[in-house]
């Protein structure tokens, strides 16, 4: 499968092809990149490579803080490093998107949740608190390797959280104003991959055919997020996430629900084939209760945001606005957050 200059591949092991995958780019001397939890798989791609790893990074953090890139790009530069290998999820994938874009260097990502980003040109960054977003077709990897071997041990919390994250981009993608008839196809495989598979996983993790099935759900959401535009879901998990440290595919996991429900009052045909998808007859209490099933976390209070913390997080997230089919007002976002706050469901 290919979209613009990245190709994905899937299969048990496949990870042990980097090598393969590294002489194809014509590239011989890479930084392996992943977060301190994630250090053992690293290593073992160094192992793999031998003299054509150059280097270890295992300082990769949530949110992608630029102090952190300005670390590893100061020990890529240092080695020599030709090229890049990310094995992780969307924190070791962000330095690596990061380094890429300040040094050009190719890619080759491994992922190992299902958040989805490694299938997009997008980068986000924190600095300052602050967490923005860029699109440039320099941080888009040149290959993808989804081995359904390394999502066998993701933690059921992790397994449900980032495959919500992964769903967001394509209920998104329904209603953005740059859509198109094949984005929106690409979207609702996306969903469909994980309504089919996700409760499988879920049910059993060891399940190789229901991982890579998921994982194929994960390429075609990511897919999906670098063709059309995000909106109030996006903007409102950027803000959380980079302005209060909350951990990224949970807040995702939480806010989802709300954000469609918001959005739904405005464009109910555009999200409609999802509340199909989903069994329901509103696609915003139809994915509630699709997270609720699989065991989804639901109140922004259990994730560490303070009470007092919403009136600043609406403040900041009416800054800067990305589009969205309906307007966006800060009475509207006070309630949104504050029902997600308590962990009411989208309609109470």
């Amino acid at each position: 499968m290919t979209l613009g200059n990245a190709r994905a591949r899937f299969g048990c092991g496949i990870r042990h092809e980097v090598g393969a995958e590294l002489a194809s780019l014509g590239a011989g001397r890479a930084m392996i990149l992943s977060t301190p939890e994630q250090a053992d798989m690293a290593l073992e791609i160094a192992a793999d490579l031998g003299q054509r790893a150059a280097g270890v990074f295992t300082l990769a953090a949530m949110h992608t803080p630029v102090a952190v890139t300005e670390e590893a790009l100061a020990h890529t530069l240092s080695v020599g490093a030709d090229s890049l290998v990310a094995i992780g999820g969307g924190s070791t994938i962000g330095l690596a998107k990061a380094l890429a874009f300040r040094t050009d260097l190719p890619q080759i990502v491994i992922p190992t949740t299902y958040a989805g980003s490694e299938a997009t040109p997008i980068l986000g960054q924190t600095e300052n608190g602050v967490k923005t977003t860029l699109s440039n077709p320099k941080v888009l990897p040149e290959v993808i390797l989804y081995d359904p071997e390394l999502v066998v041990s993701l933690p059921r919390r992790m397994t449900v959280n980032s495959s919500l994250n992964a769903m967001a981009h394509a209920a998104e993608a329904l209603y953005a104003r740059d859509r198109t008839p094949e984005s929106t196809e690409i979207a609702l495989d996306g969903l469909k991959a994980f309504v089919a598979g996700l409760p499988d996983v879920v049910a059993d993790l060891s399940d190789l055919e229901a991982r890579e099935a998921t994982l194929r759900g994960a390429w075609a959401c990511g897919t999906v997020l670098g063709r059309v535009g995000m909106a109030l879901h996006h903007k409102l998990c950027h803000t959380l996430g980079g302005t209060f440290d909350l951990p990224h595919a949970d807040v995702h996991a939480v806010i989802l629900p709300h954000a469609i429900h918001f959005n739904a009052a405005a464009v109910p045909e555009l999200l409609a084939p999802m509340a199909r998808l989903l069994g329901g007859a509103a696609p915003g209490p139809a994915i509630w209760d699709f997270g609720v099933a699989i065991g989804a976390p639901v109140a922004l209070r259990d994730l560490g945001l303070e009470e007092r913390q919403i009136g600043r997080a609406v403040e900041l997230s009416m800054e800067k606005p990305y589009w969205n089919p309906r307007e966006v007002t800060p009475e509207g976002l006070r309630s949104l957050l504050r029902n997600a706050w308590s962990g009411n469901p989208p309609d109470a």
